[in-house]
C-alpha cells in the first residue's frame, strides 16, 4: 500500500469552476489569469517535483448550491468556522473595485502534483500562460481560505485515512463485499470495452495493482457524470461509502451502454429488413410477369392510374399526372416522399374537371316564389337576383359580374346566396375568408413545404364534386394582411372572368377553370375592401329591417323555425303578434333577426320544460294498452266524470310529443316574457331621459352592424379656455368638433349666446368639456358635425334640444350642411329608436327613395341647407334668438 502524501499546513489554491478533480486522475490545465500564473510559479515552476497546490472546485453565484459545504469568495474562516464547516455567505469588494457576484467555494479539495509543466512564450505585453499536467493525490478539507494576495491560498487537514486505519478497513466484511461487488461490475464494464475498442488490457492491469478506494476514484474520473454528482464523490471520505457510490456509477455507465448497443443493432435490424422486403417485392414482381398472373385489382398504385384516368383531365394536365404517376412507380413506399405524391394524384383524380352539376330549366316564376318565401321584404335585392337569373337563362355561358351583399349581420345574406344556387339547380359551398391572413389560403402551399395543403377554393371544389357550383366566398372585408401575403390581392384573380379560368394554385401547379364557378360574396362592410377587389363585384346592399319587417319575418318564419327545432308545434306554445312587437321593442334594436331569434328561442325553451314535465302521461307504444295511472284521473274515473279512447299509435303517427295534447297552450304575455327574457332592456322613454338637460343633442351613426344612435354631451366648467373630447374618437371626428366650436364661437353674437363686446370671449375663464358615449367603443367619421354644433348652442343657451328629433350632416366652417351615406340605416335606426323626426342634409334627399314607405310616414324627415337650418329644427320653438344669418 502506497504510503499517504505528507501535506503542507498551508497551500496554494487553484479554482476549478464547475469541474472536480478527484485523487488519481490527471488533468492538463492552461493558466493564463494574472492569480493562476503567480500560482504556479511560485508553488510549481520554482519548487520544481516537490511543489503541491490544491485544487478547489468553485461554483458560480448563479448555481444552487445543493452539495457538500460551500465558502464564500474572500471569506476567512477562523476557529468558529474550522468547527462548523457549512461555510458563511460574504462578498467584498476586490483591488478596490465594484462588489462582484460571489463566488462559491467549496470546503473540500484534491492536493494535486505537477506531471508536466511547460511555458508559454512571453507576449509583448509581459503576459505569459503556463500548461500543467496535474495528477490528483488526497482529499483535504479547507479550515482557513484567504484570497486577498496575490493568489489563494489556505489553511487545510487532510481527510485521507492512515495506513493503520485502512488495514483495519480491509478487514471489515462490508468492505470486502462491497470490493467484491466492484471488481465484479468493474471487469463486465472493461469486457465490453474491450469488445468495442480493444483497448482493456491497461485496464485490467489497474484492476490488480491498484488499492481499491483509489481505484474508486479513478473510475469515476473516467465518466460523464454531473458536477453534483462529482462533488458527492469528493465529500465522500469514508472508503466504504465510496466504493458503494463507484460501483453504482460503474454500473449505471454499463447499463448506458448496453442500451446503445442494443438500439444500434434494433436500426441495423430495421434496415436490412426493409432491404430483405424489397427483393422479395421485386421477386414476387417478377414471378407474377412469368406466370401471366399479374393482378392490379389489390395494387393501391394501379387503382389510382384507372381513378386518374376517368377524371377527365386536360391534356396538359394529364401529360403532367402522368410524369408524377412513373416517378411514383419508380419509389419504394418506404422512401419520404411517397406518401405525398399519392396524396398529390389523388387530389388531381378527384378533381372535377368536367364534372358538372345537372341543371334544371330556369324558371323564373318559381325562382320568385322561392327568394317571396325564403325572405320577407328586399325587394330591390330580389329583383336584382332575379335579373341576374334572366341573364343566366337567355345566356347560360354569360360571364356575370360577382354580386357582394353588403350589409349588417343577420339579414339573410347567406341564404340569399343559398337561393341563387337552388334556382339554378347547382350545389352550394361556402367559404369562409373571416380572419384570413396568408395568400396560401387561397391560392395554396406549395409542395415544398412539410404538411402543404390546397387552397380553399380548390378544397372546396373536391368536396361538392362539380366545376360549377355557387361558391359563396363569405365575410370577404374581414380579410387581412401580413408578412405571408395578402389574401385580398390573390382573389383578384379568382374574381376576375378574363383570369379565373387558369387559376394557378400553388399546390396543384397546374391550371384549374374556375369560370364556370358562379361567385358570390358577402361583407358587413363595403370601406375594408381593396379598391381593385370592390371594382370587381357589383356591390348590392342589404339594409336593416323596420320593426313590420321584422314582425312579418318572425310570424312567418321564426317562429315556425324555433318550434320545429325544439320539438313543439303551436298547440304547446302561442306567440302573439302583440307579444313578438314587444319583443322587437324592449328586447332588440338591431338591423337583423338573430337577437329577435334568440329571445324566441328562450320562449321555445321555457315551454319545453313545461312540456317534458308533463310525466303523468305515458305512452303506449305496443299494441297492449298500459294503464294511464295519475291521482288525480283516477278519483276523476271513481267519479265517473271521465270518459278516455285509447288510440293505438301506428308507424305513421306524428310523433310522441304531438300525440297528446296539452290541455291548454302556453300562451306569452307580458309576463312571461319578464320571467325569460328578464325586464325589458330598451324603453321609448330612454332618449327624452338622456336629453332632459341642455347640452346633449341625438345624432345618427352608421356602423357594420346597421344605424345607430349616437348622443353627444357637452359641458362646461372654469378653466382656460380649453376643448376636452373623450369617447375613443378619431382625429376626422375631433377636427369636427373643433371646427363646431369655432362655428358657435364665430356665430355667438348672432345667436344671442353673447353681447357684441363679449362675443370673442365666449370660453373666457372655462373649458368646454364633449363626450361620447359609450367610451369603449370608437368613433370616427365627419357626419357628427351638426350634432356638436346642436349640443354646444344647446350648452351655451341653456335651452332643451327636442328629445323627439335625430339629426346627422357634415358641416363645414362656413355652416353649409354636406350630404352624408348610410342614410337608409341611419332613418331605420331612429326609426327603431321610437324618435319621430330626423334631420338631414338637403342634398340627400334622393337617398330617401330607398327608405320604406312605412317608415317614412311614421316619421317627419327635415331637410337642412344651412346650419341655422339645423338648430331652427332641433329647438322647440325654432330658433328665435338667431337674429341673421349670413356667410
Amino acid at each position: 500500500m502506497a504510503e499517504p502524501v505528507e501535506l503542507p499546513g498551508r497551500i496554494g489554491i487553484l479554482p476549478f469552476r464547475n469541474k472536480v478533480l478527484l485523487p488519481g486522475a490527471i488533468i492538463r490545465i492552461r493558466c493564463t489569469s494574472p492569480s493562476s500564473v503567480k500560482l504556479v510559479e511560485q508553488e510549481l515552476w520554482q519548487r520544481e517535483d516537490k511543489g503541491l497546490i490544491g485544487i478547489l472546485p468553485v461554483r458560480d453565484a448563479a448555481e444552487t448550491v445543493s452539495v457538500g459545504s460551500m465558502l464564500t469568495q474572500g471569506t476567512d474562516l477562523g476557529e468558529k468556522s474550522s468547527k462548523n464547516q457549512t461555510g458563511v455567505s460574504a462578498s467584498h469588494k476586490l483591488d478596490g473595485k465594484s462588489q462582484q457576484e460571489p463566488i462559491h467555494w467549496h470546503t473540500r479539495g484534491v492536493a494535486a502534483r505537477a506531471l508536466h509543466l511547460s511555458r508559454g512564450v512571453e507576449k509583448p505585453s509581459g503576459r505569459v500562460t503556463y500548461t500543467v499536467v496535474l495528477e490528483g493525490l488526497c482529499r483535504f478539507s479547507v479550515t482557513e481560505l484567504n484570497t486577498k494576495g496575490t493568489y489563494s491560498t489556505a489553511r487545510i487537514s487532510p481527510l485521507d485515512m492512515t495506513k493503520a486505519e485502512m488495514e483495519r478497513v480491509e478487514q471489515d466484511p462490508d468492505f470486502i463485499a462491497l470490493s467484491r461487488q466492484f471488481k465484479v461490475t468493474a471487469m463486465e464494464l472493461i469486457s465490453v470495452l474491450e469488445q468495442k475498442q480493444k483497448t482493456g488490457g491497461r485496464t485490467k492491469v489497474l484492476l490488480e495493482t491498484v488499492p481499491l478506494h483509489k481505484l474508486a476514484d479513478i473510475f469515476v474520473a473516467s465518466f460523464e457524470i454531473s458536477f453534483e454528482e462529482q462533488l458527492s464523490m469528493l465529500d465522500s471520505g469514508d472508503v466504504k461509502v465510496r466504493l458503494s457510490k463507484a460501483t453504482e456509477l460503474v454500473d449505471r455507465h454499463l447499463q448506458s451502454i448496453r442500451v446503445a448497443e442494443k438500439i444500434t443493432k434494433k436500426v441495423e435490424g430495421q434496415l436490412s429488413k426493409s432491404q430483405k422486403e424489397y427483393l422479395l417485392r421485386q421477386q414476387m414482381r417478377a414471378i407474377k410477369e412469368e406466370l401471366g398472373d399479374n393482378d392490379d385489382e389489390d395494387d393501391d398504385v394501379a387503382g389510382l392510374e384507372r381513378k386518374m384516368q376517368a377524371a377527365g383531365m386536360p391534356p396538359n394536365v394529364w401529360r403532367h399526372a402522368q410524369r408524377e404517376l412513373r416517378r411514383l412507380k419508380k419509389m419504394q413506399p418506404q422512401q419520404p416522399g411517397y406518401n405525398s405524391s399519392c396524396v398529390y394524384l389523388e387530389l388531381l383524380a378527384d378533381l372535377p374537371w368536367q364534372t358538372t352539376s345537372e341543371e334544371v330549366e330556369l324558371d323564373l316564376k318559381a325562382a320568385k316564389e322561392r327568394l317571396d318565401s325564403d325572405h320577407f321584404g328586399l325587394e330591390k335585392v330580389k329583383q336584382r337576383i332575379i335579373e341576374y337569373l334572366a341573364v343566366r337563362k337567355l345566356k347560360p355561358d354569360a360571364r356575370g359580374p360577382v354580386l357582394c351583399f353588403v350589409g349588417p349581420p343577420g339579414v339573410g345574406k347567406t341564404s340569399l346566396a343559398s337561393s341563387i344556387a337552388a334556382a339554378l339547380g347547382r350545389k352550394f359551398v361556402r367559404i369562409s375568408l373571416g380572419g384570413v391572413k396568408d395568400e396560401a389560403d387561397i391560392r395554396g402551399h406549395r409542395r415544398t413545404y412539410i404538411g402543404s395543403m390546397p387552397g380553399r377554393l380548390i378544397d372546396g371544389l373536391k368536396k361538392v364534386a362539380v366545376c360549377n357550383p355557387v361558391m359563396l366566398l363569405d365575410e370577404i372585408d374581414k380579410t387581412g394582411s401580413d408578412v405571408r401575403g395578402d389574401p385580398a390581392s390573390a382573389l383578384l384573380e379568382v374574381l376576375d372572368p378574363e383570369q379565373n379560368k387558369s387559376f394557378n394554385d400553388h399546390y396543384l401547379n397546374v391550371p384549374f377553370d374556375l369560370s364556370k364557378v358562379i361567385f358570390v360574396a358577402t361583407a358587413n362592410r363595403a370601406q375594408p375592401i381593396p379598391p381593385p377587389l370592390l371594382d370587381r363585384m357589383e356591390v348590392i346592399e342589404l339594409p336593416g329591417y323596420t320593426a313590420e319587417e321584422k314582425l312579418k319575418i318572425a310570424t312567418h318564419h321564426l317562429i315556425p323555425r324555433v318550434l320545429n327545432q325544439h320539438g313543439l308545434n303551436s298547440e304547446f306554445l302561442k306567440v302573439p303578434e302583440a307579444m313578438v312587437k314587444l319583443i322587437i321593442q324592449r328586447y332588440t334594436r338591431e338591423a337583423g333577426v338573430r337577437n329577435l331569434e334568440r329571445n324566441l328561442a328562450a320562449l321555445a325553451r321555457a315551454a319545453a320544460v313545461r312540456v317534458a314535465e308533463q310525466e303523468h302521461t305515458r305512452v303506449p307504444l305496443n299494441k297492449d294498452v298500459h294503464q294511464i295511472s295519475s291521482p288525480l284521473l283516477e278519483s276523476r274515473l271513481a267519479e265517473g266524470e271521465v270518459e278516455m279512447e285509447v288510440i293505438p299509435m301506428g308507424v305513421n303517427n306524428h310523433e310522441i310529443s304531438s300525440a297528446f295534447r296539452v290541455m291548454s297552450p302556453l300562451i306569452v304575455d307580458e309576463d312571461m316574457l319578464e320571467t325569460v327574457l328578464g325586464p325589458p332592456k330598451f324603453d321609448d322613454k330612454e332618449t327624452a331621459e338622456r336629453v332632459a338637460s341642455p347640452g346633449i343633442s341625438v345624432g345618427l351613426v352608421w356602423t357594420s352592424f346597421g344605424g345607430e344612435v349616437q348622443f353627444i354631451e357637452a359641458t362646461s366648467m372654469v378653466g382656460k379656455g380649453e376643448l376636452h373630447l373623450t369617447g375613443q374618437l378619431g382625429d376626422v371626428i375631433k377636427e369636427s368638433a373643433q371646427i363646431a366650436l369655432t362655428w358657435v364661437r364665430a356665430r355667438a353674437t348672432e345667436l344671442n349666446l353673447a353681447s357684441a363686446e363679449e362675443s370673442g370671449n365666449l370660453l373666457e375663464g372655462r373649458d368646454v368639456h364633449i363626450h361620447f358615449p359609450a367610451g369603449a367603443v370608437p368613433k370616427d367619421g365627419p357626419s357628427a358635425g351638426v350634432t356638436l354644433v346642436t349640443a354646444l348652442v344647446s350648452l351655451f343657451s341653456r335651452r332643451r334640444v327636442r328629445s323627439d328629433t335625430a339629426m346627422t350632416g357634415e358641416m363645414t366652417l362656413r355652416g353649409l350642411v354636406l350630404p352624408v351615406g348610410g342614410v337608409k340605416d341611419k332613418v331605420l335606426a331612429a326609426h327603431r329608436n321610437g324618435l319621430k323626426r330626423v334631420i338631414l342634409p338637403e342634398r340627400n334627399l334622393k337617398d330617401l327613395v330607398e327608405v320604406p314607405a312605412a317608415v317614412l310616414g311614421s316619421m317627419e324627415i327635415l331637410l337642412a341647407k344651412r346650419m341655422e337650418d339645423v338648430l331652427e329644427h332641433a329647438f322647440e320653438g325654432g330658433c328665435p334668438w338667431r337674429q341673421h344669418s349670413r356667410l
